[in-house]
Order: structure tokens, then sequence, then C-alpha cells
């Protein structure tokens, strides 16, 4: 059994990072950048109105006669007089003569001239040229995680591909003959299923959108040829069930025989001691606790960080943060304990219900309470360190 500190460094160590590829940008939504993007123009690439209006050589004159147009899309460059300017709408070209654009609504206009009633400042409401970002700037540096508006923002400079990580492929398999999907009749000493929507809904909130789901019996042989083929064919093994050492629980010999290298089996910790982590060639295996809470405890510590490094993420891990306990904490386990909590700008409250095999305090806590193993009490007050969940 190792600690909770060493069964992070030794995942870390072998996550490797996902082979890149090149995809359209329309495409790139949760994917991770493997190469930073330099702008290939300036944005804007010609100075813009920032609205509609009037624009102008600026003095301290208020009339002046309109003599041209110019609409999103032209590329009017009239040239000004400073007795003159030309009506222009938001996001057209502002002509080079020209340095302030008055809004339409402090004008008084006519067909051919217009009077200016409350005068902009010099260069007001026009949009520089390169003022988001010049030619040659970095758009993104390497391992940074395309959002909506990343994307739209590669798409306003005219960036159509760009290269990113490959997402793994994540396979989870279920196992307990006690098991029953949800909407099928629940009989005697059976109980619905959870782990395996619980586990997909979790990956993807960092970006797995699409796994393959398998359940197996409690018994080696079926075990076995299940992991054959799942273990060739995905970077990631999530297995829920079937890791302790109850008469029942097949799956470490079934990895073993797969020939899944060891690296560490359980994790001096509360919940979630229970835990296998190996490898076999590129392909990672994690192992939970088939109780519920146990098997997500371990996911946001151990797999979540995991698969963040895979796919190309800078910051792995959440930033913790501390706040005031609201009660007292006693640890006589000598193990580090995982407490599901609620935290606000200045406190965290422990939520009743810390059970292994209750998801129900789960659901409305947003933090895992950190005491570590040589911490036998926390007094009301003290300042304690949390790890956020999503």
């Amino acid at each position: 059994m190792i600690k909770v500190e060493d069964a992070i460094a030794i995942i870390e160590a072998n996550s490797k990072k996902m082979p890149t590829k090149v995809i359209s940008v329309s495409k790139s939504l949760g994917y991770v950048l493997a190469k930073k993007v330099i702008s290939p123009i300036d944005m804007p690439p010609f100075r813009q109105s920032a609205m509609d209006g009037y624009a102008f050589i600026h003095s301290i004159r208020h009339q002046y006669d309109v003599v041209g147009i110019s609409q999103a899309g032209d590329h009017s460059n009239t040239k000004l007089k400073s007795t003159e300017a030309i009506r222009i709408f938001t996001g057209a070209y502002v002509p080079d003569d020209a340095d302030t654009v008055v809004m339409q609504e402090h004008v008084m206009a006519n067909k051919d001239s217009i009077l200016i009633a409350t005068m902009p400042e010099k260069l007001s409401n026009v949009r520089p040229k390169g003022e988001q970002i010049a030619k040659d700037e970095v758009v993104f540096e390497a391992n940074t995680l395309i959002t909506p508006a990343g994307i739209g923002f590669l798409a306003s400079l005219g960036i159509a591909e760009i290269e990113v990580y490959k997402k793994p492929k994540v396979a989870i398999l279920v196992t307990g003959n006690e098991l029953v999907q949800p909407g099928k009749k629940l009989k005697k000493g059976k109980i619905f299923e959870s782990n395996s929507v619980m586990l997909q809904a979790a990956l993807q909130t960092i970006g797995i959108q699409k796994t393959k789901n398998y359940r197996v019996k409690d018994n080696l042989k079926a075990t076995k040829k299940a992991l054959k083929s799942i273990l060739k064919e995905n970077d990631i093994v999530l297995i829920s069930g079937g890791i302790s050492v109850g008469d029942y629980d097949f799956v470490k010999e079934a990895l073993l025989q797969n020939g899944v290298k060891e690296l560490f089996y359980k994790i001096n910790q509360k919940p979630g001691k229970p835990m296998f982590f190996g490898s076999k060639d590129e392909t990672m295996v994690f192992a939970l606790p088939g109780n519920p809470a146990s098997s997500l405890t371990n996911f946001y510590i151990y797999v979540q960080p995991a698969i963040k490094n895979k796919v190309g993420f800078s910051e792995i891990h959440k930033t913790k943060v501390i706040r005031k306990l609201n009660s007292e904490i006693k640890n006589s386990t000598g193990k580090t304990l995982f407490l599901k909590a609620k935290y606000d700008e200045t406190n965290v409250t422990v939520l009743d219900g810390q059970s292994s095999a209750m998801l129900n305090t789960f659901a409305v806590a947003n933090s895992l309470l950190i005491v570590p193993e040589n911490v036998e009490e926390y007094k009301k007050g003290e300042l304690v360190t949390l790890l956020p969940i999503d």
C-alpha cells in the first residue's frame, strides 16, 4: 500500500502525451493545441469603424459636407478635405485621411451635410489596424484548450486547420453479478449499475465525449477474455469493481494474466483504498473500486489528471483552495481522508453521508476536503485544503 503522493507521481511518470493530428478549426472544440499558432494577418486587417456614424478629420469645426459612404465589405478610400465627412457603418473601412468617427446619435444630418452636436475626442470610435493582434504575433501557445471563443478567433484570422493532440480511446469495463441496467426491473439482491454513466459524464468534462462500455460477470475466465481485446483496442482502460480481495474479485488476476504490469495496488486513503494502476505497452489501466463514491473520488484524484496530461493540458491538477473549517474533524485511521464538502468564499462544511457507497452527498458537494494521513485532528476554525470538483 502506497501513499497518495506516491501514487500520483507514479501515474504522472507513466502518462505520456498522445500523438498529434491536424484537424479543421471548426471541429476542434475541446482539443488541446500541440503547437503554438501564429497570426497570418493583422486583426483587424484595416482601420475599422466601431460605430454607425460619420468619419471625418477631427478639428474645431462642427459642420461637414457628406461626400461618400463606406459600408462593411467596401474598400472606399475616399480622399477627404478638412470640411468633409463620409457616412460609415460598424466594421467598415475608415478612409486613410479620416481619424475620428462620430456616432450617428450625436449628429444632426440632412442629405448633404451634418452638424455634430456632441464632438467626440480625436481618434474616437476607430479600431486601429492590428488592435486585437498583429501579424506574426502568437495567437495561442501550445497546450491551450480550444474553446468556442478560441474557434471564433482562429476563424477570424483565416486559420482553417490546427495541430492538436489526439483524444485517447477510453474503455469502461464494469464487473458485478449484482448489477442491473437502469430502466429494467430490479429484483431482490440486485442494484442498478451507475458507475459507467457516472464515469462517462466525468470524462466528458475533460473533453472525452466517446467511450466504449463493457460489462462482465464476476468470473475469472470471462474477465480475462474481455480484457484481452479491450487492452489491445484502447489507450486507457477504466475498470469498475472486482479489485478488492473478495472471493469474486478477479480483476487484478485477469489483468496480470493479460500481461499488464502492476505499478501499484492499494493506496493509503479513505475512501478508495483498493485501486490498481498498471500498463501494457502504451495502454494505461485504472482498476477503480466498485463503490460509487470511492470510484468517483479516485477518478478526480488520479484518472482525470492523467488524461489531461495525455491530451496536452498545461495544467493537469486543479488549483487547490484554502478555507476555514466549520466543524472539527477526527482522523484515527492513519490514512489520507477525502471528505465530500461544500465551500463558499470563506468557509467549508463537511457534508453528512461520507460512506463510499453513497453518491447523494457527492451530488451536492463542490470539493473534496483533504486530511493528510499524519493529521489526527482539525479543529473548528482551522484552515484546510480543498480539491474543487466539477
